[in-house]
């Protein structure tokens, strides 16, 4: 009996000699040190990216592992002087890396795995967890074909360095020629299935019918306040940022059981961070005039109850308002928790996800905190059906 010969393999991309896309690697030189830290499983996944990106990108490097957490390589890269430490990661408090780039060259962090395992490695590793994070919104949706991701706002980890290098280093277009593997990689895979394997059908059962949202929103619908804060917030590794939450200037909170709303725009006690008019969309003469701090705080106790119960997208904003030295009620719900678990995926921001709900009329009130006020309104009516908000 003669037994199949082993396939042949490129040894540089470790792809079957077929399936090589090393044709088509760049070589793009820069300025920035990528360095990817790839969980174990993604290593041996063939339509993986970070490889290819490092392959194309001379100096960086790629290092495997479930945990880092005081390693010598953690060590070693934030004691860079000539190229402070930063993440690529999503999230609050991430800077837009298109919007404020850092003034010189970085030593740019980036988590490769699924979103569960990098999410998981930044939790549990404290040196990433005090670096400066930056984020991107992509131009358009991900070419990766072949393998679906959550959100459409997520894109591989060869496309973000696409968008992320070209802010980094002001040259966008220089690093489109990332996207020549990834492109070949992901046409020839296409290619492969649609010749040799059939698609596969799921048959799912049918799930039981339950009740949505946690018992509180439904229970309690007359004690929820939805609330949504605005900071005035200087980059990482500025002299002026003196706390990573920053100072609160804007406050927008509603109460649907009654229609009622309150917006507060707060002087900051500070100066005030050149970037914060454009982020959160208010003049910067119109925070100048704005009411004081302790004006805010009485204002704000005359809305709220002791028994109330706030709504927000994440923690930040209940993090201002304690910040601010405003009344804190005990209970409060994480509406972006609440949404994720019933949609069983990643959401995205508040923006990206509100967008896809039906609308609804808004508070009209002011800058981007009155517009996710309203975005806020949505996702409720979406968690808990049965919640009618007033006019």
């Amino acid at each position: 009996m003669e037994l199949p010969s082993p396939r042949i393999e490129c040894a540089r991309c470790r792809r079957p000699e077929r399936l090589c896309w090393c044709a088509h690697l760049p070589v793009l030189p820069t300025q920035t040190h990528v360095v990817f830290l790839q969980h174990p499983r993604e290593r041996n996944v063939a339509i993986g990216t970070a490889r290819m990106a490092s392959l194309c990108l001379p100096g960086s490097e790629l290092h495997v592992g479930a945990e880092f957490a005081g390693s010598r390589l953690l060590a070693r890269l934030l004691d860079d002087r000539e190229r402070p430490a930063a993440l690529l990661y999503p999230g609050e408090g991430a800077i837009d890396v298109s919007l404020c780039p850092p003034p010189g060259p970085i030593t740019l962090i980036v988590v490769d795995g699924t979103w569960s395992h990098a999410r998981k490695l930044v939790k549990t590793t404290p040196e990433l967890q005090q670096l400066p994070r930056y984020s991107f919104v992509p131009a358009r949706p991900s070419e990766y074909r072949i393998r679906r991701e959550p959100d459409e706002a997520y894109v591989s980890t060869i496309e973000s360095l696409v968008y992320v290098l070209g802010a980094l280093e002001r040259d966008p277009d220089r690093f489109t020629a990332l996207l020549r593997p990834f492109r070949a990689m992901v046409d020839t895979q296409v290619d492969h299935a649609t010749r040799i394997h059939t698609p596969r059908k799921r048959i799912r059962a049918p799930r039981p019918p339950r009740a949505r949202g946690p018992a509180i929103l439904r229970e309690r619908a007359g004690d929820l306040v939805l609330v949504a804060g605005e900071a005035n917030s200087w980059p990482f590794g500025s002299p002026e940022r003196t706390d990573p939450v920053g100072d609160l200037v804007h406050w927008t909170a509603h109460r649907p059981s009654n229609g009622a709303w309150l917006e507060c725009i707060v002087q900051p006690p500070g100066p005030l961070a050149p970037s914060t008019p454009h982020h959160i969309e208010l003049p910067a003469e119109r925070l100048a005039s704005g009411t004081s701090a302790l004006a805010f705080r009485d204002a704000w106790r005359a809305f709220v109850k002791d028994d109330d119960v706030l709504c927000a997208w994440g923690d930040h904003s209940l993090r201002l308002l304690a910040r601010a030295g405003g009344f804190v009620p005990t209970e409060s719900v994480d509406l972006r928790r609440v949404a994720r678990v019933l949609e069983n995926r990643h959401l995205g921001s508040l923006d990206a996800f509100g967008a896809t709900l039906p609308e609804a009329p808004g508070p009209g009130l002011e800058g981007r905190g009155g517009r996710r006020l309203g975005l806020l309104a949505r996702v409720l009516r979406h968690v808990v059906p049965t919640i009618e908000a007033s006019s």
